[in-house]
């Protein structure tokens, strides 16, 4: 039996995917999360074999809150089913520690056999994700100009693309706005970038948008 702790923060998605796993015999949901907070409360209390986590909640989410589920239970297996696709948190949350990705329009065709997979200690991902990976373990290899960046460089870049201004990141990512100030700097500098326009333009040609 795979127990299953299923972390989103739409009532009806976790309703619709604990229909999904009860089909499977082989499948027991022992409890469910609406954000940060509650995932390391249900990983804390509750004894299970897999995370079903989505990478967009309230509170602390996405690689910080995977990291932090790790460092307290490292031998948690971590599936992501995510509204972003593949190519913008995939690889980052590969390498925080999640066993496999699925985004949310392929999740139906494809759940049981991830799950199945990453519980019995295997990976879930696409050949996409797998060579970039491969790219970043290989020495003077060139993957994409976001690559580059830290974790905390590329939510800003994320979030400055979508239009918020630097007082705004700094009050969602609970941070200072000079250190956000440091960050937009040093991920433009990274990126050969010299104003917003451009890192808008290079987010939507790489569908980071």
């Amino acid at each position: 039996m795979i127990r299953i702790v299923i972390a989103d923060d739409h009532t009806i998605v976790r309703e619709g995917l604990k229909q999904m796993l009860d089909a499977s015999q082989d499948f027991a949901v022992v409890g469910e999360a609406c954000n940060g907070h509650e995932v390391l409360v249900r990983t804390r209390e509750l004894e299970f074999d897999l995370l079903l986590l989505d990478m967009s909640m309230p509170g602390r989410s996405g690689i910080e809150l995977i990291r932090q589920v790790k460092s307290e239970k490292p031998k948690l297996r971590i599936l992501i089913l995510s509204m972003h696709e593949e190519q913008q948190y995939a690889v980052r949350a590969i390498r925080a520690g999640a066993s496999g990705y699925l985004t949310k329009g392929t999740a139906e065709a494809q759940l049981v056999l991830a799950i199945r997979k990453v519980a019995s200690g295997g990976a879930f991902i696409t050949p996409g994700v797998a060579e970039q990976i491969a790219l970043g373990a290989m020495p003077n290899a060139e993957g994409p100009l976001h690559s580059t960046l830290s974790d905390r460089e590329f939510q800003v870049m994320r979030l400055l693309v979508a239009g918020k201004s630097i007082t705004d990141i700094a009050s969602e990512l609970n941070l200072s706005v000079k250190t956000v100030s440091t960050h937009k700097t040093r991920l433009m500098l990274k990126m050969g970038m010299t104003n917003q326009a451009d890192l808008i333009r290079y987010a939507m040609e790489n569908n980071l948008d």
